[in-house]
């Protein structure tokens, strides 16, 4: 293609964070096409690398000159005051003889016209790349050099090395704090220290592959997910999956080198959580299992074709684990060595919040709902009720006592797993209540797997969220600094997907507020509608995420007291499904006819029905026949949560109220006649009120 070269553009500095060099990708792109839009340049394809040492950016066909630009801009009338004028003038940078006169519709107008000649696009970016470099968002950054104690000085993630910038075969001269452009980059740090001389994009990536450098993150990837399975199926193992760590040891290395090493047997009698968290965190390691259990093996990704086949380097990094590993151990060992409820007592020196009280408290409150409360609120026989309580407090005092235990000090992931490694002797349910309590913590994540670790994990999350909102720290904007919109999406999936039917205003009812009183002796208004609200719209953004509109959800959730949320989504569901037939789009358009013609006369809904003075049209006596049919029937159906079947009592107005509106005037001169049409308008809105609130409804 004549006229466009391959633009590469690579910074280079001392080790990026593995975490920061996804968004650092992202911001490079971002910025670099904000800045050569700016300045008329087009490109097709951006791609973007990350090694530890570098953010390379390649941009291909870019032009080697911009077009000129003819910019013309409509001013005031040349008969306006001076001031119009003048402010003209400076907004465009041009003085009065500058400007011309132009007739606009039999007006004299001043007009601004700027000739932009072409650019070389090389002189672009000479100007953008410090510019890029300057606005670059760093989560946390450095200043460095003489120059450092200037707030005016450059700031980077690490100190900047190395800018290098060729168009097609060409330098692209720039400079920023004593740092030129240049050909020459640097390879790999052990194999290759010395310069490389850079041709242009189109040999960058294969000649660092020569001195030991991988560019491409993603290429880096897909080989250590390969060569660790490779490593582990040699030996007769299975790779634990972590996409996380693959991802970050991409980031850490630049020639990344998997490595199977072995770590003694005595350390798997430490659950294999703890072992997985000690490699993964502190070594950044994979574990291995054999036979569907955890394995004393691990790979390690080094950053180095070592001579000796990574033997040293395996030696070394088990000396690492080891000391991690024994560790864990010691702390294995003295947690055994108190019960959970003796480790429990230890919670009334922990301060859950300065408003809240401390954890100890919270247990309580937690106890108390979970054991005495929630029972009776979900409708479980009194038999059961009875049967389930002792587990239930039971489970729900020792919950979080791992909280004060050694382990869940060194790793806070794991509270709630090391609960119920140590809830040794209280039994199955109460160990996995524990376990499962905190659930579910994500979008995906997975459900308590009983009924104990249910009703624990919506005492928990319910607990949660009625008092911060009782003490004003709830969410705003986009602070959530106690994670309560993921406690409300708990608290919906914990509900629907076990089919409970605990409506939202009795289960926060249901919180034991004396004991909250208690916690800080401040008193407080009861904050529940406001949570429902929070709670509502939490389950219209996991909804539209289903695909169910959220206006539909608006549509029963504004008829007042649908908080159940089983019934309220079997409605929804019902009424999508509904308004997507021809019946419901027709239905929809007439209800809001109806509702526009009601609330332009004012009409107040819920009148007596009019007595006829007047022999009703056809259409007029076949809408009234079919309402007295279709309301009752569908209040019944909806009385009875038989949604489809509401729904098709509705659908059978459809008919009946298009030929109303087809062929009788509600507006008659006649008042009776006209009172007694209103009267009937506001009949069919309230049937179809019986179902959802049409006015809701988008469309």
């Amino acid at each position: 293609m004549v006229g466009v070269s391959d633009f590469l553009l690579e910074l280079r500095c001392e080790e990026i964070p593995a975490r920061m060099q996804a968004g650092a990708r992202r911001d490079l792109e971002k910025l670099f096409r904000q800045q050569i839009k700016d300045a008329g340049v087009e490109t097709e394809a951006i791609t973007i690398w990350s090694t530890p040492r570098r953010l390379a950016l390649v941009a291909k066909n870019l032009p080697l000159a911009t077009e000129a630009v003819r910019e013309e801009t409509k001013g005031p009338a040349t008969s306006a005051p001076d001031q119009a004028l003048e402010g003209f003038m400076r907004k465009v940078g041009l003085t009065r003889d500058q400007l011309e006169v132009r007739e606009i519709k039999g007006k004299e107008t001043w007009f601004a016209v700027v000739e932009k000649p072409g650019r070389s696009v090389a002189e672009v970016l000479a100007e953008a790349i410090p510019a890029i470099i300057r606005a670059f968002p760093w989560p946390k950054s450095m200043r460095w050099g003489e120059s450092s104690s200037s707030t005016e000085s450059l700031r980077w993630v690490r100190p900047l090395s190395g800018i290098v910038a060729i168009l097609g075969d060409d330098l692209v001269e720039c400079e920023i704090e004593g740092v030129r452009s240049a050909y020459a980059t640097m390879g790999h740090r052990f194999h290759h220290p010395g310069a490389i001389t850079i041709g242009g994009a189109n040999d960058y990536a294969e000649k660092l592959r020569a001195c030991h450098v991988i560019v491409d993150h993603e290429e880096r990837q897909d080989l250590i997910r390969a060569r660790a399975t490779e490593a582990t199926q040699a030996a007769g193992l299975e790779l634990v999956e972590d996409e996380g760590l693959v991802v970050e040891n991409a980031g850490l290395t630049e020639w990344p080198v998997p490595l199977l090493g072995r770590f003694d047997e005595e350390y798997l009698e430490v659950p294999p959580e703890v072992i997985q968290l000690t490699a993964r965190v502190n070594q950044k390691y994979f574990v291995c299992e054999q036979g569907g259990k955890l394995a004393n093996a691990f790979v390690c990704t080094a950053n180095i074709e070592a001579a000796d086949g990574g033997e040293a380097i395996v030696a070394g990094n088990r000396k690492v684990l080891a000391a991690r590993l024994s560790d864990a151990r010691f702390f294995w060992e003295q947690d055994r060595k108190k019960t959970l409820q003796e480790h429990a007592k230890g919670l009334e020196r922990i301060t859950f919040h300065e408003k809240l009280g401390t954890v100890a408290q919270r247990v309580d409150r937690i106890a108390t709902v979970a054991s005495d409360r929630l029972p009776e609120a979900i409708g479980w026989p009194e038999a059961k009720a009875r049967k389930m309580q002792p587990l239930l407090r039971q489970a729900a005092q020792i919950a979080k006592a791992d909280l004060v235990t050694e382990m869940v000090g060194e790793f806070p992931e794991l509270q709630g797993v090391m609960g119920a490694y140590y809830a040794e002797g209280y039994g199955n349910e109460i160990s996995e209540a524990i376990r499962d309590h905190y659930k579910p913590a994500g979008l995906n994540d997975d459900l308590p797997s009983g009924e104990v670790g249910t009703l624990l994990a919506v005492a928990d999350k319910a607990d949660a969220l009625f008092g911060f909102f009782a003490r004003g720290l709830k969410p705003t904007g986009s602070k959530d600094p106690f994670a309560l919109r993921r406690a409300g999406l708990g608290v919906i999936r914990l509900i629907v997907e076990n089919n409970i039917r605990l409506p939202l205003r009795r289960l926060f009812g249901a919180i034991d507020r004396e004991r909250l009183y208690d916690a800080d002796g401040v008193d407080y208004e009861n904050p529940t509608e406001e949570i429902v609200e929070f709670i509502i719209d939490r389950l219209k953004v996991q909804q539209r995420e289903a695909g169910v509109r959220h206006d539909l959800i608006d549509a029963v959730f504004a008829l007042g007291g649908e908080d159940d949320l089983v019934r309220l989504l079997a409605r929804v569901h019902a009424l999508q499904a509904f308004i997507g037939t021809e019946d419901g789009t027709n239905l929809l358009a007439g209800y809001k006819r109806a509702a526009n013609i009601l609330k332009k006369e004012n009409f107040e809904g819920g009148q007596a029905e009019v007595s006829l003075s007047y022999t009703p049209e056809t259409e007029e006596k076949a809408l009234m026949d079919a309402l007295a049919i279709a309301g009752p029937e569908a209040a019944a159906a909806v009385e009875a949560e038989n949604f489809a079947a509401a729904m098709s009592a509705l659908a059978s107005l459809r008919a009946p109220i298009d030929a109303f509106f087809e062929n009788v005037t509600v507006n008659d001169p006649d008042e009776d006649k006209r009172a007694a049409r209103l009267a009937l308008l506001d009949r069919f809105r309230t049937a179809v009120h019986n179902v959802a609130d049409f006015s809701e409804i988008e469309g």
